[in-house]
């Protein structure tokens, strides 16, 4: 007998239940209790604790279109009524954790917020939800992402979570804003675009499947439909002849998941109407399914609400195996990563002024160590400055390697318009040195704007890893990190302005096209111009009795006009190996060695007059930081002594 002043339409769970007729009581992963209940079980717990604010974790979520009988499917599993109507009904994310029972009473749990409430009649299910959502969502028709939970254990459910989002709706109704559907959408998205979550999209049989929202929304966040499960209501309600439709549908023939359809008839309206028992509706289904003319053939594993749970809790075991290395791996980087941030904000300054000034310095020698650290072996943590400044050093070496080309290009097309465009005062097949002098000084001036890029590019590095030191080491003195800041960039830009003398300097030095007579005559005779002229490079008759030069004879035989790009070139060889070490070393000294000894020396003088207290003054987001920090490190942490005594 049901108790006094109940409806018959749901029974006491201790009593009767959805699921209690003998061919059902028991159906619903018995054999896999043992090992599905305490992963199920472990997510919940994560959940609870609230790792899903740090990281995704392994859950299915409910989609579904207006009245596509999403909580007709929710009632079947669940075996409790939840709040029906017209409109939007579900305005909350609902958390529907189903644990199965050996023995013992129905009992309900609610949480929201820092709400929580059990209870043992399952009739009291509709209005705890409906006062949740109002308490969270107020008592309009507006949403809110706020989540509720809702735990059932009972012998005759599944082990299983769901979550469940409110119904996809197009146009809004009375007292809704006009963005109703945006906003839900966006709050299904939520959920749904998340790697880990299976997407439940439950669509009615008796629509165009390609035009529901809810399956829309499933494939445009998993496009190749690896953690979409479609769930095919209403097969009661389609038109006749559409039957085979709804078969290839289900088979996969239309849109192709690989998580599959499976098709259920739950209680409709009228059902409801004439209080059809979720027991008698599940006895119903079962029917309709065995003696339906086309759908029969699916009762091997494609129909009915007891398929589905199995299917659902196979998936989520399925899913979460799958996930827990990942899911460990995460924990413990992010948990290495805010014990890291928080060692920072542990060390915050000493309360008594007195102790602030010898703090200061403390921080500032530990600052200025690292400075000197970096710029002497260019290494700092997990950062080498070599390795960055290594490639802009090579650019500028391929550059310059690369202008040669060009400046052969011109010297050929000066020999070969000589006599009608240069050809000065000297006699016809005299040759004046200064045109082709003019060449290398062009060719030389245009290096410095490259040079000076090279210069630019470097600060730019150097700058930024100084800076990250700063950064680093003052994250939470505002004033003091701003001002270390600030002596940085005075420092780099006094630097570059010395660097752009010296290579301007040095560009002006190239253009005297000097070297000493023995550099080039090594050149000349590690190259090929010697035998070009026919000269035999061993006879001393070419060269001066007290060194290896070429004497006047030698350097007369050299002195023709079609050798002159050659030996050019071999003179630009020269330039070349000055400029392409000596811009990097400059800039090498000035505004990383030279820099970090000036920030060095100006950082030791900085407590002098300084502002102590002022300099030590922590960000106004500093204690909010440190508490979050430390509420991340023990929800880390409690997730991760979880995961090993569950495992």
């Amino acid at each position: 007998m049901n108790h006094p002043g109940k409806s018959k339409d749901y029974v006491s769970q201790d009593e009767g239940s959805s699921f209690s007729d003998p061919q059902t009581h028991g159906a619903f992963h018995s054999h896999f209790i043992e090992s599905v209940q305490p992963l199920i079980e472990l997510i919940d717990s994560l959940r609870m604790i609230a790792l899903d604010k740090e990281i995704d974790l392994p859950s299915i979520a409910v989609v579904g279109d207006q009245s596509s009988g999403k909580s007709s499917v929710l009632e079947a599993l669940s075996g409790v009524p939840l709040p029906r109507g017209s409109g939007i009904v579900t305005r909350c994310p609902l958390e529907l954790k189903l644990r199965k029972l050996k023995k013992g009473p129905w009992t309900g749990t609610i949480t929201y917020r820092d709400y929580n409430e059990t209870f043992h009649d399952a009739l009291m299910v509709d209005n705890l939800v409906r006062e949740a959502q109002n308490k969270l969502a107020g008592n309009t028709v507006g949403i809110c992402d706020e989540l509720i939970s809702l735990e059932i254990s009972s012998t005759d459910v599944c082990d299983l979570t769901l979550i469940d989002l409110p119904g996809i709706t197009r146009v809004p109704v009375h007292g809704q804003p006009d963005d109703i559907g945006d906003q839900i959408k966006n709050l299904i998205l939520k959920y749904i675009a998340k790697s880990e979550t299976i997407i439940l999209a439950v669509v009615p049989c008796n629509v165009d499947i390609a035009t529901t929202e809810a399956l829309r929304m499933a494939q445009d966040t998993d496009p190749d439909g690896h953690r979409t499960l479609a769930i095919l209501t209403k097969p009661d309600l389609i038109d006749r002849g559409a039957e085979t439709d709804v078969l290839n549908i289900v088979h996969g023939k239309v849109i192709p998941l690989s998580k599959g359809f499976i098709i259920v008839r739950c209680r409709g309206q009228s059902d409801i109407n004439n209080k059809i028992p979720l027991s008698k509706a599940m006895e119903m289904e079962m029917s309709f399914f065995k003696n339906h003319r086309y759908f029969s053939s699916l009762l091997n594993g494609k129909a009915s609400t007891r398929c589905l749970a199995d299917n659902l809790t196979k998936e989520l075991v399925d899913h979460i195996k799958k996930s827990l290395p990942y899911l460990t791996e995460q924990i413990q980087t992010k948990l290495l990563n805010v014990q890291r941030e928080l060692k920072n904000y542990e060390q915050g300054p000493p309360v008594k002024e007195e102790l602030m000034g010898p703090f200061l310095s403390d921080i500032i020698m530990e600052f200025t160590d690292q400075i000197y650290e970096m710029s002497r072996t260019g290494h700092l943590r997990d950062k080498n400055v070599h390795a960055l400044l290594r490639p802009v050093f090579k650019k500028w070496d391929i550059y310059l390697r690369g202008t040669e080309v060009s400046f052969t290009a011109r010297v050929n097309e000066m020999i070969d318009k000589y006599n009608e465009m240069h050809r000065g005062r000297e006699l016809l097949t005299f040759s004046d040195f200064c045109e082709f002098e003019c060449v290398i000084k062009d060719h030389v001036a245009a290096l410095q704007e490259p040079a000076m890029k090279t210069l630019k590019h470097v600060r730019e590095i150097v700058q930024n890893v100084f800076r990250e030191i700063c950064y680093l080491s003052f994250d939470q003195y505002p004033l003091l990190r701003y001002t270390v800041s600030k002596m940085i960039n005075d420092i780099e830009s006094k630097q570059e302005a010395k660097v752009e003398k010296r290579i301007k300097e040095f560009i002006d030095m190239e253009k005297l096209v000097f070297t000493q007579d023995k550099v080039l005559q090594q050149k000349l005779d590690d190259s090929d111009i010697t035998q070009k002229n026919g000269m035999d490079s061993s006879d001393e008759n070419f060269y001066d009795d007290d060194d290896t030069i070429f004497n006047s004879k030698g350097c007369a035989l050299l002195d023709s006009r079609n050798l002159v790009p050659d030996k050019l070139v071999l003179y630009y060889e020269i330039i070349y190996q000055r400029l392409t070490d000596y811009v990097p070393m400059l800039i090498i000294l000035f505004m990383l060695k030279d820099a970090a000894k000036t920030l060095r020396h100006q950082m030791l003088e900085l407590r002098n007059g300084a502002d102590v207290v002022q300099l030590l003054n922590e960000d106004s987001e500093r204690g909010r930081r440190r508490a979050d920090l430390k509420k991340r490190l023990e929800r880390l942490t409690q997730a991760q002594e979880l995961i090993s005594n569950r495992l």
